[in-house]
């Protein structure tokens, strides 16, 4: 053991005895390469063994051996250590050169474009200075033609801008440009809005409407007096061929009446009187019965006057588009009449002639007629055809009369083909329908047998206005509707469980017409409720807000169908 421990302490320096090469000083790698080398510290020994090494006999010699060892080893480090700092000089060496190279390449590079810009320059300035050169001497060589070329030059400009100073605004007008397409911002729906565009048109409109009530007065001779002063006048003008100049004349006349009028004089003619309309103040604080009253007001005159402007342009769709074959080929004659007359007869002939008919009709056969309906029914003509031009809800009735006439047959074995096989009609009606009320037949009163179609077990939501009731808890009421086989079936949600009062029932034999219906005509959309009309209600029942109204409306209209065309079969 002891020998051991000797070897293990003579084997040499441990590696904290010696320097760190890292903590060296910053010098040259070649200065002092010998010292940068770390020495071994004496180790401390016996002074007996150092005084006498041999002594210690054959231990002594082995570790003496060890020690050799270990410097020359430590010989080798050194020679390493020393290779690897020489290679560090080299590479940093390298690295220093390369990074000199290359700024010395790019200060080439740079040096190269401005050699190539200044030659640039210098190219353009040649040329430059040739140009002048030549421009002088052409100058010094014809001075006269420079001075014509100027002085054109400058007559050119002085018209060209006493031009545009005299039509430019002209031309600019003419100038094309693309349309702005400008939206204009949709105002709110409100009552007082609306009251106040009605009177607004209402007040617009009520000139023509004298004016129209004045013609009509002079054919009615309504004013004995003035109606033959005006026949007289007419006729006498017709007949000179003065017509026209006439029209022209009375033109004028009311434009210079309206000007005196608009002056502040006070000037009435009119062969009616005026009668004067009491004037409404208008309601600044109104109740939500009174607003909702006066928005149905409104829609109702709105929905008349949009249903006669249809009517009339309607009918005369359908009149050009041979709707009518026998009333559109007396117009197509009577064009062809005209035409021909216009091609043979002279100008002042046809005028002569159309003047006369029409001082004639309008004073004279309008008269006879309006005095006597079953003259004018017989013999009017233009009468008789505006009539007979049917719409287009008129043309939709008689194609479903034709096509409900056609389908008798099929509808009653259609009704019989409908109940499956195996199941007879007690069975399939036997299943037992509940309300939140209680049983169906128990709240409508019905008999049992009475049941909701397939189509409608749970029934559609939907609200009933009754348009004869003026309260507005009965004018409007929520609840569900129903169809069974026989009846049309209206559940309020207001009703009390025991009560049945504001319940509905509706015979389908009873109902006289059935539509769909819009309830505001203004909005857009198809609308969302159903019309039914019946003898017992003076204006048709509306079941408005109807998510599905289209599929209610559907199965009603077929049920309607199956019953009136069973009645039919049966008488």
């Amino acid at each position: 053991m002891l020998k051991k421990l000797d070897k293990i302490r003579f084997r040499g320096p441990r590696r904290d005895e010696f320097l760190d090469l890292a903590e060296s000083p910053t010098a040259s790698d070649t200065e002092g390469s010998e010292e940068s080398l770390v020495k071994p510290r004496p180790s401390l020994r016996d002074p007996e063994e150092l005084r006498d090494p041999a002594g210690s006999g054959s231990p002594n010699m082995a570790a003496m051996q060890d020690l050799r060892s270990d410097s020359e080893r430590l010989n080798e480090v050194k020679g390493h250590l020393e290779i690897a700092l020489l290679e560090k000089h080299f590479l940093q060496e390298e690295l220093r050169k390369l990074r000199e190279e290359t700024n010395v390449d790019t200060l080439k590079q740079e040096l190269e474009k401005e050699r190539v810009r200044r030659l640039d320059l210098e190219q353009k300035m040649n040329e430059v200075l040739k140009t002048r050169e030549k421009n002088v001497l052409s100058l010094i060589k014809n001075p006269i033609q420079t001075g014509l070329k100027q002085q054109k030059e400058t007559l050119c400009s002085r018209m060209q801008k006493w031009l545009y100073d005299r039509f430019g605004v002209y031309i600019e007008d003419f100038r094309f440009q693309p349309e702005e397409n400008t939206v204009e911002p949709e105002e709110p729906l409100s009552a007082k809005r609306l009251t106040e565009n009605m009177r607004r048109l209402k007040r617009c409109a009520r000139p023509i409407t004298n004016f129209l009530r004045n013609l009509s007065a002079l054919s009615n001779w309504h004013s004995v007096y003035t109606s033959a002063i005006a026949f007289i006048v007419y006729m006498n003008a017709a007949w000179h061929g003065w017509a026209i100049p006439m029209f022209l004349f009375l033109a004028i006349l009311r434009l210079s009446l309206n000007y005196l009028i608009a002056r502040g004089w006070r000037i009435q003619w009119s062969i009616v009187p005026e009668v004067s309309e009491p004037v409404e103040p208008p309601k600044e604080d109104l109740t939500v019965s009174e607003k909702f009253q006066l928005v149905l007001d409104v829609a109702q005159k709105a929905q008349n006057l949009f249903g006669k402007m249809a009517d009339v342009l309607e009918k005369i769709k359908n009149l050009f588009m041979w709707v009518q074959p026998e009333i559109t080929q007396k117009l197509y004659i009577g064009l062809w009449v005209a035409f021909i007359s216009s091609c043979v007869l002279p100008y002042k002939l046809v005028g002569f002639m159309i003047g006369l008919y029409a001082g004639i009709k309008f004073f004279i056969i309008d008269f006879l007629f309006k005095s006597c309906p079953k003259l004018r029914d017989k013999y009017d003509t233009p009468y008789i055809v505006w009539n007979n031009l049917p719409t287009d809800p008129q043309l939709k009735e008689r194609s479903n009369a034709t096509v409900s006439r056609r389908i008798q047959p099929v509808v009653s074995r259609s009704s019989l083909a409908t109940i499956p096989a195996g199941v007879s009609r007690e069975e399939e009606t036997g299943r037992a329908h509940n309300t939140k009320k209680g049983a169906f037949h128990e709240v409508f009163n019905l008999p049992e047998t009475e049941r909701p179609l397939p189509v409608c077990e749970n029934g559609w939501r939907c609200c009933l206005i009754n348009r004869d009731r003026k309260m507005p808890t009965d004018y409007i009421r929520n609840g569900v509707l129903f169809v069974t086989e026989n009846y049309l079936c209206f559940e309020s949600s207001s009703s009390r469980s025991g009560s049945s009062k504001k319940n509905k029932v509706i015979k389908l034999v009873d109902i006289t017409d059935i539509q769909k219906y819009k309830v505001l005509s203004v909005l857009p959309g198809s609308g969302m409720g159903i019309s039914i009309a019946t003898p017992s209600t003076q204006k048709p029942l509306v079941f408005g807000a109807m998510i599905h109204r289209d599929e209610a409306f559907e199965a009603i209209f077929t049920q309607y169908m199956k019953i009136v065309t069973t009645g039919c079969a049966e008488t």
